[in-house]
């Protein structure tokens, strides 16, 4: 809100310098002060509407913009000095012919500053390396890249300590949309959603303690009446960033459209440790299991172990032979015997 408020602020006082630069100038040059102050402030007003368009292009449509109107430019003027005006007839003295040649001249340089910089900003990062072959922009997956932030993910309360472990690195993007749903969760009567939502307050606040960790509110401002998942899209499309989530439907939204995302659970999946039948474990016996003899512990990863003939041994830490693993919708169920 205090940036919102710094930029209006901004742009009243831009308007209100260019009126009196306007009225300065009329006062120099004996105009009318209400006609000069009224184009000053319109010039001003131009200005900021200028600003508020660029407000919704990002950074990277801005720099490839300005790479390519520098490149069409560059080779409008190889264009005219090397063929055009290498010809007889525009290098005369004769006035028409000086007049044509600056109007082609002037031609040629809005023409290819146009299209140099149109297809620059329509052209996808790693085509720029045909045009400078030893230099590579980063990838969207690369960690230069925004991660943007659901809802889910922040309550999850896991990121903290993946930031710590230095494999998320970059611009952590909590937009707007995900704070304003985190208030209502937090001031709902529901005591379950109510500590949901204090509770993802409480690991953003967890999260702007990392001294290492860029964490930045994208003010969108917008006001669409959208679910929060089909914004939080748009907004990634918009950012060019990836997606950080553990909801898998929403994943699978982003993917079909073209976004690159990030799921933590899809990550844990990946970190389990393959346990095949004759692999050794050890593990504590925590509860008994269905059968009388079966005794029931657990991975570091959640993942269920049935030992049998493991009742006695509960409350101990036992070495167990791996018989064999199965894949539920719960998770991962893994069968084994006492060793020896």
């Amino acid at each position: 809100m205090q940036i919102k408020w710094f930029i209006r602020i901004a742009r009243l006082l831009l308007i209100a310098f260019c009126v009196i630069i306007g009225l300065a100038a009329a006062s120099s040059l004996e105009g009318s002060p209400w006609l000069c102050g009224g184009i000053g402030g319109l010039f001003g007003v131009l200005v900021v509407l200028v600003d508020m368009y660029l407000g919704k292009v990002s950074i990277r449509h801005i720099s490839h913009g300005v790479f390519g109107l520098l490149v069409g430019l560059f080779t409008a003027f190889l264009v005219a000095r090397l063929v055009l005006l290498q010809l007889a007839w525009f290098n005369s003295n004769d006035l028409t012919a000086y007049t044509i040649r600056n109007a082609v001249e002037v031609f040629l340089y809005a023409a290819f500053g146009f299209m140099g910089a149109t297809v620059a900003v329509r052209s996808d990062r790693d085509q720029f390396a045909l045009i400078i072959p030893y230099v590579r922009f980063r990838r969207d997956a690369s960690e230069g890249e925004p991660l943007l932030l659901d809802t889910n993910i922040v309550i999850d309360g896991r990121i903290p300590k993946l930031v710590e472990t230095g494999f998320l690195s970059g611009t952590l993007v909590v937009p707007r949309l995900v704070l304003d749903e985190l208030q209502r969760l937090a001031d709902s009567h529901d005591s379950i959603k109510a500590e949901r939502g204090k509770r993802g307050l409480a690991v953003l606040a967890q999260m702007r303690e990392i001294r290492d960790l860029d964490l930045t509110v994208h003010e969108d401002g917008t006001t669409d009446n959208l679910p929060v998942d089909t914004r939080l899209v748009g907004l990634a499309i918009e950012l060019n960033a990836r997606l950080l989530t553990n909801d898998e439907n929403l994943a699978q939204v982003a993917r079909l459209r073209g976004i690159t995302v990030l799921n933590v659970n899809a990550l844990s999946r990946a970190l389990q440790a393959e346990l095949n039948a004759g692999d050794q474990i050890e593990i504590t016996l925590v509860k008994a299991g269905k059968d009388k003899h079966q005794g029931v512990g657990y991975l570091p990863d959640g993942a269920m172990v049935v030992v049998n003939q493991g009742a006695s041994f509960l409350g101990q830490s036992v070495r167990v032979n791996v018989s064999g693993t199965t894949q539920t919708s719960a998770g991962r169920l893994v069968f084994g015997d006492i060793a020896n």
